[in-house]
């Protein structure tokens, strides 16, 4: 992806999994926004609404390429925004709200051995039967409450790239190279700065502080 600070926030219809004739799900609650409303500076590149990502396929409840999040998560990621420009930097979301249909469907992904059409990309050195136990799938996500977010900084190299199943996305891994330490450390900093914690097994996952115990969603991404 190329270096720069424009906003760039690509829509994607996914055809009958959210057309028309779809069974509909609710609107958003009034406590949700566009980050590209609160943030446009944000790039937004939404790998569960197209192919990219470890299924190899758009994701159901991803009617386009979009970051919701609860307000106040929003605000904050615009003030980590803010901070990184002054540094130099910019932001790149991966992954935000996300439905509860879209863990479902990452559930049944992941007890389908027949399955292994992104093996090679994701889970090189694993066992997809492994991925429970070892934490990389779950049965219930802070993303479907709207309180966490995937992300990175624009144009720097991280050790791993995003959704890599692997002992190296784990923030302190110790055998990536350093730069990739200095650059976790950095966007770390960031984002702690602003009252977001890391999850140590994913350097790109984080959840803002004090919202524990709001409800998951289940309404379409659009």
């Amino acid at each position: 992806m190329s270096d720069t600070n424009a906003p760039a926030v690509t829509l994607l219809t996914l055809g009958s999994r959210c057309g028309a004739k779809a069974k509909p799900e609710g609107e958003p609650p009034p406590d949700f926004v566009r980050l590209a409303d609160v943030a446009p500076r944000i790039r937004q590149d939404m790998r569960y609404a197209g192919p990219e990502n470890f299924m190899g396929r758009p994701v159901p409840g991803y009617c386009a390429a979009q970051c919701w999040l609860r307000r106040e998560v929003a605000e904050a990621l615009a003030a980590v925004q803010k901070d990184a420009e002054r540094a130099g930097r910019s932001l790149v979301v991966y992954d935000c709200y996300r439905p509860q249909r879209a863990t479902a469907a990452f559930i049944a992904w992941a007890a389908d051995p027949s399955d292994q059409t992104m093996k090679a990309a994701y889970y090189p050195h694993l066992d997809k039967a492994a991925l429970f136990e070892l934490g990389y799938i779950a049965r219930a996500s802070a993303h479907s409450t709207g309180i966490a977010v995937d992300l990175a900084l624009i144009g720097m190299d991280f050790g791993t790239p995003f959704d890599l199943f692997d002992e190296a996305s784990g923030t302190r891994d110790p055998a990536i190279p350093d730069d990739a330490k200095q650059n976790r450390a950095e966007l770390g900093a960031l984002m702690q700065r602003r009252g977001f914690v890391n999850f140590e097994k994913e350097w790109w996952h984080f959840t803002l502080e004090g919202l524990s115990g709001v409800a998951p969603h289940d309404f379409e991404v659009r």
